[in-house]
């Protein structure tokens, strides 16, 4: 129970932080949103349509909605990196609970955050003519609390390893960035790639949740990821974007175990 307690109380606190930082709700939504402009007003027509009479801008705005989800948590691990600065992590980690409960309250909160601005994002869809039903609403938002539970909980592994902000950063540049290019955001992944291409696609989890929230907005209009060269499912991306998650709280429970 006290440790039920604690991931409420270090949620809550995520909570009331970005209750109070509006600036940041908003600023992660600006790249998105400047990569839907332009690659979208600038490459819709020489990209044509795709089946089903799905234009580019469309295909374009499912990625950027998990790049945005994803993007925004897995940058939520930088709170871990203040609070060390600070001297706040210290109190945290002497109080009487659990490391567990100190990571998945961490991660909770940072899938939360994302979540709100995948929200707002997907608020933009009737915009560029995508229908939004609530049937749709309702599927779509757990597969996006998936992928930025699982990135958060990766944000929250490498912030505890890393001392400065600014180094977390770079990581955020070495590691995130690549996964977002290399997910299937800006390109169909379902069709042919060169070979090389294909197994860092296929090998990179953000791909299987970029393409779970594709193929639910878009339905069977555009090929879906294949893995061994059979077609993934929705569920399938989603037991594998789990897995990622899992995995990713383990190391992190096991580094907050050893870091301090």
């Amino acid at each position: 129970m006290a440790d039920l307690r604690a991931v409420y109380v270090i949620w809550y606190r995520e909570m009331l932080r970005l209750r109070r930082d509006r600036v940041r709700l908003m600023g992660q939504l600006v790249s998105p949103l400047l990569f839907l402009v332009v690659f979208g007003v600038g490459l819709t027509r020489a990209m044509g349509v795709f089946g089903g009479g799905t234009n580019f801008t469309q295909f374009l705005f499912p990625g950027l909605l998990g790049m945005t989800v994803l993007l925004s948590a897995f940058t939520s691990g930088v709170s871990v990196v203040w609070e060390r600065e600070v001297g706040f992590l210290k109190e945290v980690l002497v109080a009487p609970v659990s490391r567990a409960s100190i990571v998945i309250g961490k991660t909770l909160g940072g899938a939360t955050l994302a979540l709100t601005q995948g929200a707002l994002m997907l608020a933009l869809a009737p915009l560029l003519g995508m229908r939004l039903s609530v049937g749709l609403v309702l599927g779509l938002l757990p597969l996006m609390f998936l992928l930025a539970a699982s990135l958060g909980a990766m944000g929250v592994l490498l912030a505890s390893r890393m001392r400065t902000m600014e180094g977390f950063f770079v990581v955020n540049q070495m590691v995130v960035m690549p996964m977002v290019f290399l997910s299937g955001v800006f390109f169909p992944v379902g069709r042919e790639l060169p070979a090389w291409l294909g197994v860092v696609v296929r090998i990179n989890p953000v791909a299987y949740g970029v393409d779970s929230v594709r193929q639910h907005m878009l339905g069977g209009t555009i090929p879906p990821l294949t893995l061994f060269g059979h077609p993934m499912t929705i569920w399938q991306d989603a037991v594998v974007v789990a897995l990622f998650g899992l995995l990713m709280v383990t190391l992190a429970i096991r580094s907050f175990n050893r870091a301090e």
